[in-house]
């Protein structure tokens, strides 16, 4: 239960846009409008006599986006055998299990009656949720990032209600949210903000984090939120049960009062909910009633990044927003948030004040800075972000020292899968001469490792550059400047065009 104080801090949910709203360039074309994806897809009747049939949450779907106060009392029966076989084959194979050791293979050995038996127990209410099993795996800055691996069960489970429950929200989600979202990617979300950047004037940049956000979302506001549009009290009962289930850690289960389990494939859609009433609703609202200027946002996750025309407005942002977070058990991490000087005038106005280079800040891996094109204009840089760098080539460079004694056509197909899938993320524009240092050292990184085979090795320059060239593909950008991605995807909706 909770008391009448955090009662009259509940966010209000906007039925419509405010009319003197100003949105920036890196979202109103984004819109709020629906992310179809796999979600439509996985749930259209398989029958030819219903294909012009909407699916059960199409239905679901068409009566969120006509009204942002509707409560569905009725979604459980959505969660059915098919669905349940879709989240099946939709995890990963090859994915750790839980805490009860059941694989996928071994449970794919019988899916049908398994499927069956969890079907039966979650209509009768004796489906039970297992704790996490705890794993760490380390971060770009040294240290280590706390996962729960939910059992296989839990996660076919998980993944049957997020589609239910996304059927709601992604009509409710803002256009700045796209961390996690179908339809959505990283990339869209990078290109947004340089878009923003570039179209919008913007002199300063709040690069914010939220401290252990994962660890420190409140339960009793998580379900209050997910109240506002969902009103089955059987999903409400599961995604209680899974906020409480736990983590096994050293064979000893520790109980959870606060926080959503990291790895879940529930998790990322707890995140954007708690995220979207506690931040997204409030920040539109902040934007159109208190700035005096131009103001941008971009959140991944929990990573968010606010841009603005004037310095008044981002100390008066940054001061609300450690208020509206405190409220809802949330804080910024004091080391990683910065508001910085930043932008196409950030250069010039720094020379006058006889300061150093523009800072940089850093957001999905790469770090942003302040440059000039070839006739001497504003042009925003993105290079790979160094620690992201160190921490691949360290981790590459361990697993050929592990491989080094294989025939080297196999150590050469598997660094080509490396160069090629680190390159379809990193390859952007202005990011060249990083990718070539990154091919560089990977090529040392493995002449180093095919020296170690023996004390009689000896594998010179000329030869590697032969394997080399055979085997590790060269830097090329592949990726489009962003104004030309972003306005291909919204197709000209844009008003700064």
């Amino acid at each position: 239960m909770m008391n009448d104080t955090r009662k009259s801090d509940s966010p209000v949910i906007p039925t419509k846009p405010l009319n003197n709203a100003v949105k920036s360039a890196a979202e109103t074309v984004e819109g709020r409008g629906l992310a179809k994806g796999n979600t439509q897809q996985q749930n259209m009747c398989r029958t030819q006599s219903r294909e012009s049939v909407p699916s059960a949450l199409e239905r679901v779907r068409q009566v969120a986006r006509r009204n942002k106060d509707e409560q569905f009392t009725s979604l459980f029966h959505n969660v059915t055998i098919e669905s349940l076989y879709n989240a099946f084959f939709a995890l990963k194979r090859r994915a750790s299990a839980g805490i009860d050791g059941v694989t996928w293979e071994q449970y794919s050995e019988d899916l049908e009656e398994n499927l069956l038996g969890l079907n039966k127990r979650l209509q009768r209410g004796a489906y039970r949720a297992k704790p996490s099993r705890r794993v760490f795996i380390p971060k770009s800055d040294g240290r280590q990032r706390a996962l729960a691996i939910a059992s296989l069960e839990d996660k076919i489970v998980q993944r049957a209600v997020t589609e239910v429950i996304n059927a709601i929200y992604e009509t409710d989600f803002v256009g700045f949210s796209y961390g996690f979202r179908p339809g959505r990617s990283q990339h869209q979300a990078l290109d947004a903000l340089a878009v923003g950047i570039r179209r919008k004037k913007v002199n300063f940049v709040l690069d914010a984090d939220i401290r252990g956000f994962f660890d420190a979302i409140d339960h009793e506001w998580m379900l209050r939120f997910i109240e506002h549009r969902v009103a089955d009290p059987r999903v409400i009962r599961l995604i209680r049960k899974w906020l409480k289930a736990g983590v096994l850690e050293d064979g000893k289960r520790k109980k959870a009062e606060e926080g959503s389990p990291q790895g879940a494939p529930i998790s990322p859609l707890l995140a954007n909910i708690y995220l979207h009433y506690c931040f997204d609703l409030w920040a539109e609202q902040w934007r159109s009633r208190k700035a005096t200027g131009d103001v941008i946002m971009v959140r991944f996750a929990d990573d968010i990044v606010v841009g603005f025309q004037k310095e008044f407005d981002a100390k008066r942002f940054l001061d609300d927003l450690k208020m509206r977070l405190h409220k809802f058990s949330l804080e910024l991490h004091p080391e990683k948030t910065r508001l910085i000087r930043f932008g196409r005038f950030a250069g010039q106005q720094r020379k006058e004040r006889d300061q150093p280079k523009p800072e940089t800040f850093d957001f999905l891996g790469f770090t942003h800075i302040c440059g000039k094109n070839k006739n001497g204009g504003f042009l925003l840089k993105r290079h790979t972000s160094s620690k992201r760098m160190r921490v691949k080539l360290k981790e590459v460079k361990q697993e050929l020292m592990r491989r080094r004694h294989m025939p080297i056509p196999i150590q050469g197909a598997w660094l080509t899968r490396v160069v090629i899938g680190y390159f379809n993320y990193h390859a952007v524009p202005t990011n060249i001469n990083q990718l070539t240092s990154f091919r560089t050292q990977i090529i040392r990184n493995w002449r180093h490792a095919l020296r170690r085979r023996s004390q009689h090795d000896r594998t010179g320059w000329v030869r590697m550059y032969v394997i080399s060239n055979r085997w590790i593909p060269r830097a090329r950008v592949l990726h489009p400047w962003p104004d030309e991605r972003f306005d291909g995807r919204t197709q000209g909706r844009s008003p700064v065009r």
